[in-house]
């Protein structure tokens, strides 16, 4: 019973950050603590929790006299997304290849598989996600994977926005074997040149739709 307003707040966050992230709320729409609390059949106070969780995230604003709204994503914000995303991933990879093993890889392979199978954008998106956490996962600097995190979120709202527009198209995901390889070939600055033109390729995607 201890457990139970936080695993509310986890319910309640997981469920509207899903749905943020898939466009099912639409940024600018207003969330209404009330209309929440009804749907999840909780109190009001994990829903405002599961709000400021949001908010860190980014995905939600605290506006005055306007109540919690969705955060936008415009071109602006994808473009400075993308800026950030370029510097920070490499930093973290250069801090963390090192202490890359056997079993790094791997999971880099498994991830790149997932994502060459993949059926859904949901699903591509999932795996694609993973690889990079795993490129990151060793750089030992807590605050600078929030900050990624953070980023993705924003990255993955931009994606679903594109793709379901377009449809979904399998992707061949040819510059994770790239880096793979780069890996295992102990070519660290081959990895993070790769790296960088990738997080570039991904973030324009879409562009020319707009």
């Amino acid at each position: 019973m201890n457990n139970e307003p936080g695993s509310t707040v986890t319910r309640i966050a997981d469920v509207l950050r899903t749905r943020i992230i898939r466009g099912e709320i639409a940024g600018g729409a207003a969330l209404r603590q009330d209309h929440v609390a009804q749907e999840f059949q909780s109190s009001h106070v994990p829903v405002r929790e599961a709000f400021r969780q949001l908010e860190a995230e980014g995905l939600v604003l605290t506006l005055p006299r306007r109540g919690v709204r969705v955060s936008t994503v415009d071109r602006a914000t994808v473009k400075e997304n993308a800026e950030m995303r370029g510097a920070l991933e490499i930093l973290a990879l250069r801090h963390g290849m090192r202490k890359f093993t056997g079993e790094h890889i791997a999971r880099l392979e498994q991830a790149q598989d997932a994502c060459a199978r993949a059926a859904s954008l949901v699903e591509w998106d999932a795996a694609n996600n993973l690889f990079h956490d795993i490129l990151a996962s060793e750089c030992g600097m807590p605050r600078l994977l929030a900050v990624l995190k953070q980023l993705q979120l924003t990255n993955s709202r931009y994606l679903f926005s594109t793709g379901f527009k377009r449809g979904w198209q399998p992707r061949s995901d040819h510059d994770h074997l790239l880096i793979i390889d780069a890996l295992k070939g102990k070519k660290a600055d081959r990895a993070v040149q790769l790296l960088s033109m990738h997080i570039g390729t991904m973030e324009r995607v879409g562009f020319v739709a707009g």
